[in-house]
């Protein structure tokens, strides 16, 4: 009976924390957007401490309350969007699963409901997300125009400027699925290393990340950039949009994944010849700032993906 006066109270308190990071979710300018990435930590908790049930019935409290107080599709977006990342990642440290399988598994949790939120969106609305930020773009730079003719730049200087823009806005375009993939992985890492802090607070066990320097990705990045080359190629060369708006996107995905591995090897290098940190960093800067740099990081870690630089170097066993 004590523990479920307990779990009661504690889903009860919970659920109000929950209520009220909506509010300020939808509220507050600045502080909002922390509260927004941050809503799935109290249904964390309560799962690992109590139960599936007792966050679940949390969530529904918490959908309920923040409808009557705010707006219900608000209330059902915000749930949509971000309950699933609580709940892998609950299920996650309660199941005591490894650092790696929660995360992976939160991710592509968190991945699916950002898609399905940015559906609801389209359903309930008909317009695409982010198509009002990408109309706006174009108007925002034609009222720039003025700007850059007071700081001196000939007409075929904005001319250029111009191409440049459409050109990058294209590309933004084709790239929004990589904008909700960055979504899904920047919530889940926020509120693993928040739940973590949280968690062993209240004297709950945290599985242990590996060190950045261990951190070796699938070859399947490397298998996926590659296809992606070809994929570009094809698109282009035989005027396919759709298949060319895939390939771009499973592009930059290979091109992120490359450069997270690659400065892994890096920092695996440092630490393995013993080199000074500031100085290592510094290079890694300017690396990175560098485009034939990043690019060299970039091959380096997709290549260590499949042929594991560090175990045939011998800087790791």
């Amino acid at each position: 009976m004590a523990t479920r006066v307990s779990s009661l109270t504690e889903s009860g308190i919970l659920a109000g924390i929950t209520v009220v990071m909506a509010i300020v979710a939808m509220y507050v300018p600045l502080l909002g957007i922390l509260a927004v990435l941050l809503w799935p930590l109290p249904m964390i908790l309560l799962l690992v401490r109590h139960g599936i049930k007792w966050a679940l019935m949390s969530v529904v409290t918490a959908i309920v309350v923040t409808a009557a107080l705010v707006e219900p599709m608000a209330s059902l977006r915000l749930a949509v969007s971000f309950a699933p990342t609580g709940l892998a990642l609950g299920i996650g440290y309660r199941n005591r699963w490894s650092g790696v399988k929660i995360f992976s598994v939160a991710t592509f949790a968190s991945i699916i409901a950002k898609g399905l939120g940015l559906y609801i969106v389209f359903l309930l609305t008909g317009i695409e997300p982010f198509a009002g930020q990408l109309e706006l773009m174009p108007q925002q730079f034609e009222q720039s125009v003025a700007m850059y003719q007071s700081m001196g730049m000939s007409p075929e200087q904005i001319e250029e400027a111009r191409r440049n823009f459409s050109e990058n806005l294209k590309m933004i375009a084709l790239l929004l699925p990589m904008v909700v993939l960055i979504m899904g992985i920047l919530d889940t890492a926020l509120n693993f290393w928040a739940g973590g802090i949280l968690l062993r607070r209240f004297g709950e066990p945290v599985p242990v990340f590996p060190k950045f320097t261990e951190w070796r990705l699938s070859s399947f990045f490397a298998y996926l950039y590659a296809f992606s080359i070809l994929g570009m190629y094809w698109g282009n060369a035989h005027d396919i949009p759709l298949l060319y708006k895939i390939v771009v996107n499973m592009n930059m995905a290979g091109t992120v994944a490359g450069l997270v591995q690659g400065v892994s090897v890096f920092q695996a290098a440092a630490a393995h010849y013993r080199w000074k940190s500031f100085m290592a960093n510094i290079l890694l800067i300017l690396l990175v700032l560098s485009g034939i740099g990043t690019q060299i990081i970039v091959f380096t870690g997709l290549f260590d993906t499949v042929f594991d630089y560090r175990r045939r170097l011998g800087w790791q066993k």
